[in-house]
């Protein structure tokens, strides 16, 4: 008779180690228990979707303690160091998934889109694993909740830049702060138009592979990307040749960009040295208001957009309920936040 370890396990229930369960059984468990995150959608509750992911796996406790017996198991009973090697790290990345957003490793997600004005697609977009400050290697849920509404502005406050003829240089929409591009690239398909996608150097791999595999999507919709460094407030001889000409872009787009106290005054140089000086050129900004801190950033953010030597005046703003992929507690249910959004013009522009 074939020994039991070695058979499918019944429903989700978990193999004992000290039964010395098979390399097959062990994997297909393993797999089984893989958790994918979702893309938070301003039509679905973070709450929904958590329960949603609760419901599919086993009981949070029973199974990290199961990972964790694998991780500290020498699996001594498999037949090879490859086996052992392949289930000690589908393990890890099980555990890792149950420790929030921050912790996973990498992983590929769909993200859809679909408007009467521009038809259905979807973006791939990689996110590596997320090291150091390197924030910008995860898709945040501002970036989501904004491309949802660039059709919106299109033909609103920022109508006046999509007349025919007014997008007339291939360079005119440049995103700062890119990320992982999904914002950008939604703009580029959304707004049929060029979009130069910028980041951090480190940020730039990450960043123009996305923009690789998303470019015959982009491409179909009638859009283009180009990806390019750019360090807020860095030296100009240093600077990427394509932003050494001051003042060429007539839209900067821009989502969820403070984080620390000096990302006001960085952002507002950078828009202030890449922005055009005349009375048309707008700014869009989204900043989720998470907390005191990102509200008190976003306060610092309007007073330096107001002074400097070519103030920027907030011609329209709101705030839309959107949910918010910060944070490290996959059992936090308070992730529901308000994303505020602003239109920035020339302080010409309030005149008119």
């Amino acid at each position: 008779m074939r020994d039991a370890a070695l058979l499918p396990l019944p429903g989700n229930e978990l193999p004992h180690l000290w039964q010395k369960p098979a390399y097959g059984v062990l994997l297909t468990c393993l797999q089984k228990l893989r958790v994918e995150p979702r893309v938070w959608s301003l039509d679905v509750s973070c709450t929904d979707i958590l329960r949603e992911q609760d419901a599919t796996a086993h009981d949070r406790r029973e199974t990290v303690s199961f990972l964790s017996a694998i991780i500290k198991s020498t699996l001594a009973w498999l037949d090879s160091d490859d086996e052992r090697e392949v289930i000690w790290e589908e393990a890890s990345k099980c555990l890792a998934e149950r420790c929030g957003r921050t912790a996973m490793g990498e992983m590929t997600r769909r993200w859809p889109f679909e408007n009467d004005g521009y038809g259905a697609f979807s973006l791939a977009i990689r996110e590596p694993p997320l090291t150091g400050d390197s924030l910008g290697l995860k898709t945040w849920g501002s970036s989501y909740a904004l491309a949802q509404l660039l059709n919106e502005f299109a033909s609103g406050p920022l109508a006046h830049l999509f007349s025919p003829g007014a997008m007339s240089t291939p360079d005119e929409v440049l995103e700062l702060g890119s990320g992982t591009g999904l914002l950008g690239l939604a703009a580029a398909c959304i707004w049929r138009t060029s979009v130069v996608l910028t980041d951090l150097p480190i940020i730039i791999p990450n960043l123009a592979h996305n923009a690789s595999i998303n470019r015959e999507v982009v491409e179909a919709h009638g859009g283009r990307v180009e990806v390019a460094p750019l360090t807020w407030g860095g030296a100009e001889e240093g600077m990427y040749p394509m932003f050494r000409e001051p003042n060429r872009y007539q839209l900067i787009i821009v989502a969820d960009p403070l984080y620390d106290d000096d990302h006001p005054m960085l952002l507002t140089s950078a828009i202030d040295e890449q922005l055009g000086l005349n009375a048309e050129a707008r700014v869009l900004i989204m900043v989720p208001q998470r907390d005191k801190t990102t509200k008190d950033l976003l306060g610092l953010l309007r007073k330096e957009l107001s002074r400097g030597p070519n103030p920027l005046l907030c011609l329209e703003e709101d705030v839309v309920d959107g949910q918010d992929d910060w944070g490290e507690d996959n059992d936090d249910e308070t992730r529901q936040v308000g994303f505020w959004w602003a239109v920035f013009g020339r302080a010409e522009s309030a005149r008119r």
